[in-house]
């Protein structure tokens, strides 16, 4: 098998894009490394500490770099479609962070240049790249529940994380930026079966009171087409100090001839020091104790980065190499999961049924 050689831009260097650079600058096939940023200083940064062959404070001259063959754009949110859209009408294969957009005429935006170009497009929705999830994908690969009927999935955090997302981004909701991690997921496991209704209630006080339309506590219920009923909820308003570093959640399916629950809270792995323990997504909030192993993207240990991020960076890089097939989200299924989002947001505003598909 010819093995092919990567050319990697990363677009965006906060704290996703710098772990996507870094792991591809220990990648044995990126023979070449771009890193850009709208902030030319912290490309540079970046760019030294991975030893980077090239940097800019320019997104698309990253893109053009004629080395440069696939693009990871981890640009806030709202900043998605335009090096995306660039990218591929290079001819480029790109990994974008979840969600696709924060509109979906944005996400159709970019589905339409993709159906133009016939690039390369996954989302990076890195849940699925957690084991305890992979291995209950392979459950439903094999059927062992029978008919899924429901289930549920939940996710919880502390605001202080909640905070650091929204001065990011005010539409990042945790609906929009979290929740969509499990629609994603229940989507998947259930692949074939798309939501056609949604039903959701919210409410506010904590984020209202700082500024932001977000609600502390969203729950939401999803109907299939097949009328199978998801629960899904999240909060992000758990207080400042809670041991969460990422994502504390649990997710259980109900079958016609089996269930599965998978307990994710990461009670099981307990740290407390006097020293404090940093935390990965508010460099400048830390805690005396900690659950190990909720930090969503993973951990550094022992010189090398583990869990869902690092496993879903390596596998998007081997599947360039090789071709070898990914479980990597597509843009159609990015986009039905920003629309279900969208339709909870909407359902618990206005406490009214949503049907989807959306009128757009």
């Amino acid at each position: 098998m010819q093995r092919k050689e990567l050319g990697i831009a990363v677009i965006g260097a906060g704290r996703i894009g710098t772990l996507r650079a870094r792991l591809s600058a220990k990648h044995p096939a990126v023979k070449f490394l771009a890193i850009a940023d709208l902030d030319p200083a912290r490309a540079a940064a970046l760019a030294k500490t991975t030893g980077a062959d090239f940097h800019t404070g320019n997104n698309f001259e990253a893109i053009e770099r004629p080395e440069v063959n696939a693009v990871f754009v981890s640009t806030p949110e709202d900043l998605h479609a335009a090096p995306v859209k660039h990218a591929l009408e290079l001819g480029k294969a790109v990994m974008v962070e979840k969600p696709i957009a924060l509109t979906l005429a944005d996400a159709d935006d970019i589905l339409e240049t993709l159906r133009k170009t016939g690039g390369d497009l996954r989302i990076g929705y890195s849940r699925r790249f957690k084991e305890c999830f992979l291995r209950a994908k392979e459950q439903m690969i094999q059927g062992r529940l029978g008919r899924v009927v429901g289930g549920t999935a939940r996710v919880y955090n502390s605001r202080a994380q909640a905070f650091s997302i929204l001065k990011r981004s005010a539409h990042a909701t945790p609906v929009v930026d979290v929740l969509t991690y499990y629609v994603d997921l229940m989507c998947w496991f259930l692949e074939g079966n798309p939501p056609v209704e949604v039903i959701a209630r919210g409410q506010h006080g904590i984020f209202k009171e700082a500024g932001y339309d977000a609600h502390d506590v969203t729950w939401g219920i999803i109907t299939l087409a097949d009328g199978a009923v998801i629960n899904l909820g999240v909060s992000y308003a758990l207080p400042a100090k809670y041991p969460t570093l990422g994502q504390s959640d649990r997710v259980e399916l109900l079958g016609s001839q089996g269930t599965m629950i998978i307990d994710d809270d990461h009670l099981d792995h307990l740290i407390y020091s006097e020293k404090g323990i940093p935390h990965a997504y508010v460099p400048d909030h830390g805690v005396e104790m900690a659950f190990l192993g909720s930090n969503t993207a993973g951990d550094w240990a022992c010189g090398d980065f583990w869990g869902p991020l690092g496993n879903e960076t390596r596998a998007w890089l081997d599947h360039l190499v090789t071709g070898a097939p990914t479980v990597h989200a597509t843009p159609q299924q990015a986009r039905v999961t920003l629309e279900t989002t969208i339709a909870i947001e909407r359902a618990a505003a206005t406490g009214k049924t949503i049907r989807l598909p959306l009128e757009t």
